[in-house]
């Protein structure tokens, strides 16, 4: 089992790696140029196809729970279906809910709300959770609103998207209640769901424009369509059938032991779950082959976004129901969206289902299984349904509008419908049982094989009535339970079937494991069974399964030959692509053959045609793919193969399921113990060779399980059971060859003698041959085990298995890495069958490593296979076969990765003449060993001399070890059985540094540097008494990176070479990419990047839309700020991005055309590397990095690397990598370096001032403490981690350095998960002692302890120490004043000469002219620079930056410089490992203090908000709709009036008087409104501060687009005022207002794109008419009237110097309406007079009145009361 990194590249979402292959020959071959792929595919394949390759990963990973996060942003809604809404958005997962605030009177509502869920399950219930969002109506604490629309998905929809997630869609939401209805609305969200160890990529976000196009942003998979219909999925439920004996309740049991009745005791149904809906069927009372024929409807929209249906059998009953069986239906495997797709469909067909173990027990412990979690272990009963689906067409009056799950009968199906039913025969033979748990025990155990019910001891069915008398009608078979014995014969006189091993006292192989003693008998099972023959759909199965496996094989051995660094990868791929094409064409033929065949259900015959078509598309692929294999492109190509893979492996999975999995299970004392699943498909015959199952008529290698949850974690890791079995299924009638795959010479032992006896199957083998071999196992080391001990150590040792034999190589301790160089012989190893077969396909060796424990039993560290190569007594010992090479092999532990193993297994034949002919064992017998044999000469690896120089730098972050701390480390490296000791740090808290920075050992190394051991570092404390403690250890698994590889003598004399010049200013001629980049969103000037020189004070040039004006602004440099900055270079980041995603998608289309293509001219210039091109640009730009820094330049190790230091033991359940990463386990960390080189005679050439003493590691700075100001810049965070209840969180900053720590608690930001905080910190550190920054953010609590939300966590020294010069990015231009001001106390000039004085360089020399000359290469820039009184000086500084923005391209010394940047740093949580809990914006400058002081930190305050005030007019309106009729004349009309607010500012609307009883829809108002407002004009943003609520303790900022309501009303007197439509302008970019009513139209609403926009910031002032719209009935937009209004915006100093009044009031006042007589109406009607007096203009006085007059009445009362009672009281009466 080679060693195979490869992953999947999606993984199914499921996270396991392949099954490792296992490969029979080393692939030594003679010159690739003439062998011919055949024979290439021949040595890896195996020769004799007798035995079949087995799984390595024995723990299911399936029903593990996993960590999960769904982080949901609710952005805002628009189009809500409703008149004058409060909507509420409700997002629920499974039964969590969560809801936005509401908020009122709107249809477009902008919320900007993140929720997150944390989960705790396995993916499988994960994926299968519904996520729904839902609008309601005015939600508030009484009521529960009214729902307008819902929008549901899986959660395995989302994960299933690029990076996990969707972000900026719009999901549609429709009414369920009401499928007729259309579209409800729509709401805009970011969802993402994040597993353990997924990184979330936030996408840049495109500007808004884009997402307002709703349509081309529709939150759906990319596949959906925009247009989903809805559909009717019907299910249809026929019956099932071997329903297991069960009950639940104990009642049922006593009830049988009394009256003896003994009635079936199950009562099942189905429940059916799809898209969060629920169906049941009818209860069938008392029966084991319940028959329903009902049909569940569900109305779902189609495409559904949930991609499973979930059956269910289960068993009622009065306490709890239990759950049978489950079945999964994969939407996505019964249909097609292609082209020549087609709809869901299934069946009629028969499903499985799979569960727990038959026997029935009051508290089943596998009951999971049974709902569906984990692989299940036991056959439980199979279902008969078909699905089908049909697309409703929702205009029709006879729809059922409701989407509510319906169930109704349906007609029985005829019994011929699932296909003819056939008998079917199974044989087995076992061929050895070895390496069986010691801990079972020694009583006798027997294996048991089940296919469905038959074989099962507890309920065989018997065959089908009809098969009784031979008869042809094929009857459905019935099974009924009646306890027949295991070897009956009936009337036939054919034997029954023979299901269960002869039970056998296993005999001790070693501390560990039993075998069985078959020896030369080997028993034999066999059991005949009936089933619909559906043999076809496997056959396809196979056919791919074998294509997906042979190209996966072939892939495989391509990539170990690009890793291992063999020649000639791309042959090796182009035979694979070949023989996939050649496959192909097979498979088209053979699933040509038969197209008519019983019981072929629609999906059969649809997936025949898909499963052709997808095939001979990839055949052709394949073909073209072929011929375009080149060495460059290799790795390009095996990915576009593995695309391939995924898609057979996709095809080969049938859905609709025919003979039932074959079980095998192993009994001890009538125990089950343990068992293993085979898949019928794998072992079912057929007489053409393609379709036969990988796995029929060969001897497999099975491990046993245990059943449930027991197999998960460390315990299932140890194998119950290895079994080599022989099986084969097929049709009786075909079964002549049923033995011929067994290995020859045997002879058959039948059960009964006698006549008839020819056909009767064998119940055991007698081998009558046999050979002898001796196995030479050559352990030589292994790598990067597992730490089993509380040390990070382990003590290990290998055991290896083979056959019943099995020896231990010797412990090795306190290592991970151990070499043990070790023989191990295994003498006499007797295998049965002919020597031939054996030669080419020998029994597979299993080699397990433990760790040794001083008490109790050695843990279990991995397991790994091997197959030896094999020499038979008459072959030659030689070349090219032997002597075997050492090769590596994956070590797996569980599902996961623990080390490699170096090692090779040769199987020798002894021959007649005895062990004299085999090749002798010369090893050097080593004294100090004993009698350990080494690893023999031959094999063994060849060795040179190597020089190992180590750095040794400090050590960092060391914790407590058993509970004190370290005072005085030191570092012990070793390598291959040398090492080297550093010098001991006498006082680790003073100074953690080493005195002695180099040391040197020299050690034997293998040439071959793949073979090369680890190099292992090792911490001790040296504490008193001179004991020793282990603090941690490290182990350098490959030793490659650090090899040192002397430079090219040539390029030694490079400064004799010619000049280069380097023009950093434009030049005319060239065309430049025009990049556009936006400024100050105050003016939304762009600029392009190729000005000539000329044009310094250019202009900005706008962009132009149709019908806008062109206008030029100048660009203020005053009003330029940081943040100008901030956005410029935000807006390339974009830019670049986008630029990238059209190159990727121009390079896909690329490789799927014609390869001819050259590749256009579309190359964008990265950001930061464009600058010579910027350099006219007006707004100046830093470098975003949208990950941490350290990612863009190798974690800054260009000299000093990082070591992590592990102790502990590993975590069961994750992989080598994870857990190097663990942090628990992390120590502290070393820090040094390392440098291998061969001693060669000639020692190095020395250079001029070639220090000694530092050997390789020369120019490296003194590690003496040093001291450093660091200053630390936070911009923002982005999508933190809620901690609030309200799902908001209070966050501040936290900075944590050595003893320094800055808690920035009172300028919290309230309720915010964007906060901006725009602050800069200066700290003071010295180096090393302070070398990590924390940057923390904390939630601020009122009360109680403030919690983390996240932190980040940064290596000041790597930064400080590295090449890069990562203490102060280097701008790309140089200013002495302004926003752009240089912020390094160093010059350029002074930094470059630096940096040319450490790389022993000549000085730059500065030339006349603009040039400067550095080392071969001349640089041209500008001379002057220009100060704040505008004065020009003349400077060198352009020159030298230009150069430093340069640096990499310098010869010998040259890297790149860190330039000016912001870098976004994920916050972590240490509560929630892996997962990411928001993001930091940052960067951090250090400045030496030993330098010249730098100057004031940069002000990146955030921009306070401009105030504006936004002045309305409403003048007239016109065609408003008449709501009222006149109680006298019956005239329709309207009283109407006009109302506005401000998005967010609802509170502050603002109402004109009313235009009374108008006839025509106009109305004259003259009214103003003013709406005061705060504006920030980078983000296009009003920001308003206010109170959450009334128990609020402090104001919260939101930020809400600039968008204007208008509406327009009815005014009823007596009941609410009718609302009759309304228009929302968006402030950026509105329609510009149509000159008069009539130009008018409900274009301006509906077809925005096409009209021409204005944007009142710019335009300042507007007039015009616009429409009011409403919805009618049927949910279209309708004109409800018209506006003249008049907008016009001031900035606030503006509005205080010229003020204005509301309504028609002073200063200002507007004159008032001329409105006609009608409008006076109302005198002539004197009821409507006084309503209109008394309510409208008297209402307060009226109302004070009747309150005087009550109170008068009472004092009246009481004054005239008062003296009799008075009286009464005095008198006593």
């Amino acid at each position: 089992m080679k060693r195979n990194k490869h992953r999947s590249s999606k993984d199914d979402g499921k996270g396991q790696d392949e099954p490792a292959i296992l490969e029979t020959e080393d692939m030594r071959m003679p010159d690739p140029d003439t062998i011919s792929l055949a024979s290439v595919t021949a040595v890896t394949t195996n020769v004799s196809n007798k035995r079949s390759k087995p799984d390595i990963k024995i723990e299911p990973s399936a029903g593990r729970p996993m960590d999960f996060q769904v982080s949901v942003t609710v952005i805002e809604a628009r189009q809500l279906v409703g008149l004058n809404m409060d909507p509420v958005v409700c997002v629920e997962i499974g039964d969590d809910k969560k809801y936005t605030s509401m908020k009122e009177s709107t249809n477009c509502p902008y919320y900007n709300e993140y929720f997150v869920f944390d989960f705790h399950v396995p993916p499988d219930v994960m994926f299968d959770k519904i996520l729904k969002v839902s609008v309601i109506h005015s939600k508030n604490l009484l009521r529960s609103g009214t729902l307008v629309g819902s929008f549901k998905l899986d959660v395995g929809t989302i994960y299933t998207q690029p990076d996990h997630q969707f972000f900026h869609k719009w999901a549609t939401l429709c009414d369920p209640e009401d499928i007729t209805a259309g579209l409800k609305g729509y709401v805009k969200c970011d969802i993402a769901v994040v597993a353990k160890g997924d990184t979330i990529k936030t996408p840049h976000k495109a500007n808004e424009n884009d997402e307002d196009d709703i349509e081309s942003n529709l939150l759906l998979p990319e596949d959906v369509p925009a247009e989903r219909q809805w559909a009717r999925f019907y299910l249809k439920i026929y019956r099932a059938e071997g329903l297991p004996k069960m009950n639940t309740s104990i009642m049922a049991n006593v009830k049988k032991a009394f009256i003896g009745e003994n009635k079936d005791l199950v009562d099942p149904y189905v429940q059916v779950l799809f898209a969060g809906q629920k169906g049941k069927t009818s209860i069938q009372k008392s029966s084991y082959e319940p028959i329903w024929n009902e049909q569940i409807v569900f109305t779902e929209q189609f495409p559904p976004l949930c991609r499973r249906m979930k059956l269910q059998i289960r068993d009622s009953d009065k306490v709890n129901d239990v759950a049978i069986g489950t079945h999964f239906i994969d939407l996505r495997k019964i249909a097609n969206d292609g082209d020549k797709g087609f709809l869901p469909t299934l069946g009629p067909a028969w499903v499985n289902m799979y569960g727990s173990t038959r026997s029935y027990t009051l508290m089943d412990e596998y009951q999971d299984l049974n709902e569906g979690l984990g692989e299940g272990v036991s056959f439980r009963a199979r279902l008969l349904i078909s699905l089908a689906v049909e697309i409703l067409d929702t205009s029709s009056p006879e729809v059922m509008s409701s989407t509510e799950v319906q169930v109704e009968g349906i007609p029985n199906i005829s019994d011929n419908a699932t296909g003819k039913v056939e008998e079917f025969f199974l044989f087995g033979s076992f061929l050895e049982a070895t390496m069986i748990d010691r801990k079972i025990g020694d009583k006798p155990i027997n294996f048991e094989v089940t296919i469905g019910n038959y074989g099962s001891e507890l309920d065989t069915p018997t065959k089908p009535k009809s098969k009784k008398k031979k008869g042809d009608g094929d009857d459905e078979e019935s099974e009924l339970i009646h306890g027949s014995s295991d070897e009956e014969v009936d009337d036939g006189g054919d034997v029954t079937s023979v299901s269960t091993t002869p039970p056998m006292k296993p005999v001790i192989t070693d501390r560990n494991y039993f075998h069985l003693p078959y020896f030369e008998r080997k028993p034999c099972i066999y059991i005949y069974s009936w089933w619909q023959d559906q043999r076809r759909r496997l056959y396809n199965a196979n056919v791919l399964d074998k294509m997906a496996d042979k190209l996966e094989e072939g892939l495989n051995d391509v990539q170990e030959i690009i890793k291992t660094e063999k020649a000639y990868p791309e042959r090796r791929l182009r035979g694979v692509l070949e023989e996939l094409s050649n496959s192909c064409s097979t498979f088209v033929s053979l699933a040509n053959n038969d197209q008519n065949q019983a019981g072929r259900t629609k999906l059969d015959k649809e997936r025949v045609k898909l499963c052709m078509q997808e095939v001979e598309s990839m055949g052709q692929q394949a073909k073209t793919m072929r011929s375009q294999v080149k060495k460059s492109n290799v790795k390009d190509r095996i990915k576009l193969a593995q695309n391939f893979l995924h898609k057979l492996r996709f095809l080969s999975d049938e859905p609709q399921h025919s003979v039932p999995d074959i079980y095998i299970w192993m009994i001890s004392n009538n125990k089950r113990i343990a068992y293993a699943r085979v898949p019928s498909k794998d072992i079912l015959y057929s007489s053409v060779e393609e379709e036969c199952g990988k796995d029929c008529g060969k001897v497999q290698t099975i491990f046993f399980k245990l059943p449930g949850k027991k197999s998960f974690g460390p315990a299932g890791w140890t194998v119950q059971a290895k079994t080599e079995l022989y099986l084969w299924l097929g049709l009786n009638r075909q079964r002549k060859d049923y033995l011929c795959g067994l290995p020859n010479g045997f002879e058959e032992n039948k059960a009964v003698k006698g006549p008839g006896v020819q056909s009767s199957p064998p119940i055991s083998l007698m081998y009558t041959m046999k050979q002898i071999f001796q196995l030479r196992v050559h352990m030589y080391q292994a790598r990067s085990l597992f730490a089993a001990d509380s040390t990070g150590l382990s003590d290990p040792f290998a055991r290896i298995f083979f056959s019943t034999h099995s020896q231990v190589t010797e412990v090795l301790n306190e290592t991970l890495c151990p070499t043990w160089d070790q023989l191990l012989v295994f003498d006499h190893v007797e295998l049965y069958g002919e020597a031939g077969e054996l030669r080419d396909d020998p029994p597979i060796i299993v080699i397990e490593i433990y760790d040794q424990d001083t008490v109790g039993k050695a843990d279990f560290m991995g397991r790994t296979f091997a197959k030896p190569i094999t020499k038979m007594s008459d072959e030659h010992y030689g070349p090219p076969r032997f002597p075997p090479q050492l090769e590596y092999y994956q070590i797996y532990r569980g599902n996961c990765t623990a080390g490699e193993m170096l090692a090779a297994f040769e199987l020798l034949q002894i021959g007649p003449g005895g062990k004299a002919d085999l090749p002798p064992i010369d090893g050097p017998t080593d004294i100090d060993r004993g009698p350990i044999l080494p690893v023999p000469i031959g094999i063994r690896p060849v060795l040179s001399k190597y020089r190992i120089e180590v750095l040794f730098w400090g050590l960092r972050d060391l914790k407590r070890v058993n509970l004190a701390q370290v005072d005085r480390p030191r570092v012990d490296i070793e390598c291959a059985g040398k090492g080297v000791q550093s010098s001991l740090i006498q006082n680790y808290k003073k100074n953690p540094n080493f005195s002695t920075l180099v040391k040197w050992f020299e050690v034997d190394l293998p040439e071959n540097e793949l073979l090369h051991p680890p190099l292992n570092i090792r911490v001790v404390d040296c504490r008193a008494f001179g004991r020793y403690t282990l603090v941690g250890s490290h182990a350098v698994t490959t030793l490659r990176k650090f090899i040192y590889r002397p430079a090219d003598k040539s390029v030694n004399n490079w400064s004799a070479m010619e000049e280069v010049v380097i023009h950093t200013e434009p030049e005319p001629a060239v065309k430049k990419i025009e990049t556009v980049v936006k400024l100050d969103s105050a003016s939304d000037a762009v600029v392009k990047v190729d000005m000539p020189d000329d044009e310094k004070g250019g202009k900005g040039k706008k962009k132009r839309k149709k019908g806008e004006e062109v206008e030029e602004e100048e660009l203020d440099e005053s009003m330029l700020d940081w943040w100008s900055k901030y956005f410029a270079s935000i807006e390339t980041l974009k830019e670049a991005m986008k630029a990238q995603e059209a190159e990727a998608e121009e390079k896909e289309d690329f490789e799927s055309g014609d390869g001819k293509k050259k590749r256009g001219k579309k190359s964008k210039t990265i950001p930061g590397e464009a600058v010579p091109e910027k350099k006219k640009q007006k707004i100046e730009e830093f470098k975003v990095y949208n990950r941490e820094l350290e990612y863009e330049y190798n974690q800054f190790e260009d000299w000093l690397h990082t070591f992590n230091l592990h102790r502990g033991k590993c975590s069961d359940d994750a992989d080598v990598d994870q857990n190097a990463a663990d942090e628990d386990r992390l120590i502290g960390k070393f820090k040094g370096s390392l440098c291998i080189y061969k001693v060669s005679s000639d020692d190095m050439s020395r250079d001029m001032g070639f220090d000694s003493n530092m050997g390789m590691f020369q120019n490296i700075p003194h590690n003496d403490p040093i001291n450093v100001l660091v200053r630390i810049y936070v911009v923002r965070a982005t999508d933190l981690h809620p901690a609030d209840i309200n799902g908001k969180a209070d966050p501040y900053i936290a900075i944590k350095l050595g003893k320094s720590e800055i808690k920035d608690k009172e300028n919290y930001i309230s309720k915010q998960l964007n906060p901006v905080f725009g602050k800069s910190f200066d700290v003071e550190a010295t180096l090393p002692m302070d070398s990590t920054l924390t940057v923390s953010i904390y939630d601020w609590d009122l009360v109680g302890t403030d919690d983390l939300i996240g932190e980040t966590k940064i290596d000041l020294e790597n930064r400080f120490y590295s090449k890069h010069r990562a203490t102060c990015g280097i701008s790309s231009t140089y200013a002495i004043h302004g926003y752009n001001v240089w912020r390094d106390p160093l010059k350029p000039s002074h930094i470059l000469a630096k940096l040319c004085k450490d790389g022993k360089i000549d000085a730059p020399q500065y030339g006349p002219g603009g040039r400067v000359k550095v080392t071969n290469r001349v640089y041209t820039g500008p001379t002057e620079v220009e100060d704040e009184n505008g004065l020009k000086k003349q400077t060198d500084e352009h020159l030298a930056l230009a150069v430093l923005n340069h640096w990499e391209d310098i010869p010998r010394i040259g890297c790149k410089l860190v330039p000016e940047h912001m870098e976004t740093r994920p916050l972590l949580n240490p509560d929630k490992p892996g997962i990411e809990q928001g993001r930091i914006e940052m960067w951090v400058d250090m400045f030496p203090k030993d330098m010249s002081a730098p100057g004031p930190a940069l002000d990146i305050s955030p921009r306070k908000p401009k105030k504006f005030e936004l002045r309305v007019i409403v003048w007239n309106t016109d065609e408003v709709v008449l709501e009222d009729d006149d109680i006298f004349t019956g005239e329709k009309s309207s009283d109407i009036f006009v109302r506005g607010w401000l998005k967010g500012q609802q509170e502050d609307k603002q109402d004109t008087d009313v235009h009374y009883h108008s006839l025509t829809g106009e109305g004259n108002f003259n009214w103003r409104f003013i709406y005061p407002f705060d504006y920030l004009q980078a983000e296009e943003k009003i920001v308003i501060s206010k109170k959450e609520s009334m128990f609020s303790w402090d104001e919260t900022e939101y930020k809400i687009p600039a968008r204007l309501n208008l509406q327009v009303w009815d005014a009823d007197h007596f009941s609410a005022d009718d609302f009759l439509g309304a228009i929302e302008l968006d402030l950026n970019r509105f329609p510009r207002g149509a000159k008069t009513a009539k130009q008018c139209s409900i274009e301006m609403v509906t077809n925005e794109n096409e009209m021409p926009m204005v944007n009142i910031f710019k335009q300042k002032r507007i007039k015009g008419w616009w429409p009011f719209v409403a919805r009618d009935e049927n949910d279209e937009l309708e004109i409800t009237g018209k506006v003249e209004a008049e907008l016009q915006l001031l900035t606030g100093e503006e509005a205080e110097k010229s003020p204005v009044g509301e309504g028609r009031n002073e200063p200002e006042p507007l004159e008032k309406p001329n409105r006609p007589d009608t409008a006076m109406l109302w005198f002539l009607m004197p009821l409507k007079a006084i309503r209109h007096l008394v309510c409208n203009q008297y209402k307060w006085l009226a109302i004070k009145l009747v309150l005087a007059l009550m109170l008068l009445a009472i004092l009246g009362l009481f004054l005239y009361s008062m003296p009799g009672y008075m009286v009464k009281k005095l008198l006593g009466a």
